[in-house]
C-alpha cells in the first residue's frame, strides 16, 4: 500500500514522436483504450464506440467551461523587448487586478510596464507570487477577456514543440464549452474527443449528458516534484456543481446506475462535492482536491480521460480510480501501440 503514495510508481518514458502535434480529425476518431478495472483487460476500440459501453440511465459528466487565449505577447517599456504574459486569473475587476505568468521571467520587476495591443493598454507590474508569477495592475478600464479573444492565442503545452495557431482557438474547445463560463487556460482534454453526432447517440441510447464546471488553471503547469504524494499540494480552481446537475446525478446513483467522469477536473469537482451519505450537493467554490492513489471514490465510478505526461496530478486520478498497476500497464501498452499522448491526443476510458 505504501508504494502506491509513492511518485516513482508512476514515472514512465515515452517517444517524443508519440506527442499529439494537433487532434484527430473528426474529433471522435480518435483512439479509445478501454480499461476493465475488474479484470484488467484492455480493448483497442475508437471513442465513437464509447456508446457501447454505457446504458440506459447512465451518466456522463462534462465540463462546461470555456478556455479563453490567456497568451500575451507585450513589449516592455524603454526597451522594447517581447514578453510574453499569461493571464492566469482575475484578481479583481474593479482594481484591474490579475495574476499572471511571465517569459522571460528575470527581465520582468516590480514597476515595469508592459505595452500590449499596438500600445493601447499596458500592465504594471506591482508584486511578485513564484518565480514567473507576477501580479499585474492593467490600464485597460472594462473586460479584459475580450481583448485576449482578440489578440491573445491559446496556452498550449511546452510538449507540442509548436507555436500556437489560430485553429487552436477552435481545436482547444470542447462542444460543451458554454461561453457565459469564460475561465479555462487549458480545455479538459478528454471533453476534446466528443461530436454533435456521438452525443446524439448516446442520448438517444438513454445516457445522461450532464454539464458542471471547473475553471482549469495554473495547476495545468504542475509537475509533481515530491516523493511522497501526501506531501504535494494542488493549486485551487473555482467550480460550480449546479443544483439540476447534482439532482441528476443524484438520482442516476440512487437508480444504482454509473456515473463517468469526462475528465480529471470533472473527477476533481465531483468529488469535492460528494456527501458522506455517496450523494452530491451543490456546491460553488474553489477546490485543491488531490486525488492519488490510495482514494476511495464517492461519486466516480467511470472515468474518461487522455494518456497524461509522467509527474502529472491528472494521471493519478486515474490510477486511484484503477489499481496502479494497471494504469501503468494501460500506459505501457499505449506506448507499445503507438497511441497519442496527451492534450490531443487518445483517449483511455475506465470501467
Amino acid at each position: 500500500m505504501l508504494l502506491r503514495t509513492k511518485l516513482s510508481t508512476f514515472r514512465y518514458t515515452y517517444p517524443k514522436q508519440a506527442i499529439a502535434r494537433f487532434p484527430a480529425d473528426p474529433r471522435d476518431s480518435a483512439r479509445l483504450m478501454v480499461l476493465h478495472r475488474s479484470t484488467g483487460t484492455i480493448e483497442h476500440r475508437t471513442v465513437r464506440d464509447l456508446v457501447d459501453y454505457f446504458h440506459k440511465g447512465d451518466c456522463l459528466v462534462v465540463n462546461d467551461t470555456w478556455v479563453y487565449p490567456a497568451r500575451l505577447i507585450g513589449k516592455k517599456e524603454r526597451t522594447h523587448a517581447p514578453i510574453e504574459v499569461i493571464l492566469a486569473r482575475e484578481l479583481s475587476r474593479e482594481d484591474r487586478l490579475w495574476e499572471v505568468l511571465v517569459e522571460p521571467a528575470r527581465k520582468v520587476r516590480i514597476g515595469n510596464k508592459i505595452y500590449f495591443d499596438n500600445n493601447r493598454f499596458y500592465g504594471e507590474i506591482v508584486d511578485n507570487t513564484t518565480s514567473r508569477g507576477r501580479i499585474v495592475r492593467f490600464s485597460y478600464d472594462g473586460d479584459l477577456y475580450k481583448v485576449a479573444e482578440r489578440i491573445g492565442s491559446m496556452v498550449l503545452p511546452d510538449y507540442i514543440q509548436r507555436p500556437p495557431e489560430e485553429g487552436d482557438k477552435e481545436w482547444y474547445q470542447t462542444i460543451f464549452a458554454n461561453r457565459e463560463k469564460i475561465g479555462s487556460l487549458a480545455p479538459p482534454t478528454a471533453g476534446l474527443h466528443f461530436t454533435p453526432e456521438l452525443v446524439q447517440k448516446l442520448r438517444h441510447k438513454g445516457v445522461h449528458i450532464v454539464a458542471i464546471m471547473l475553471h482549469i488553471g495554473l495547476g495545468i503547469f504542475e509537475r509533481i516534484e515530491v516523493e511522497d504524494l501526501s506531501k504535494h499540494t494542488m493549486s485551487s480552481e473555482f467550480f460550480d456543481v449546479s443544483a439540476q446537475a447534482a439532482d441528476t446525478i443524484n438520482r442516476v446513483l440512487r437508480h444504482r446506475h454509473r456515473v463517468c467522469a469526462v475528465g480529471c477536473s470533472v473527477a476533481r469537482a465531483l468529488e469535492a462535492s460528494a456527501l458522506r451519505t455517496g450523494m452530491l450537493k451543490p456546491t460553488r467554490g474553489w477546490t485543491d482536491r488531490f486525488i492519488y492513489p490510495p482514494y476511495e471514490f464517492r461519486i466516480v465510478q467511470s472515468l474518461l480521460t487522455n494518456f497524461h505526461p509522467p509527474n502529472s496530478p491528472s494521471l493519478l486520478v486515474g490510477a486511484a480510480l484503477a489499481d496502479p498497476e494497471l494504469i501503468m500497464k494501460a500506459y505501457r501498452t499505449a506506448i507499445k501501440e503507438g497511441y497519442r499522448l496527451f492534450a490531443y491526443g487518445d483517449a483511455l476510458l475506465i470501467v
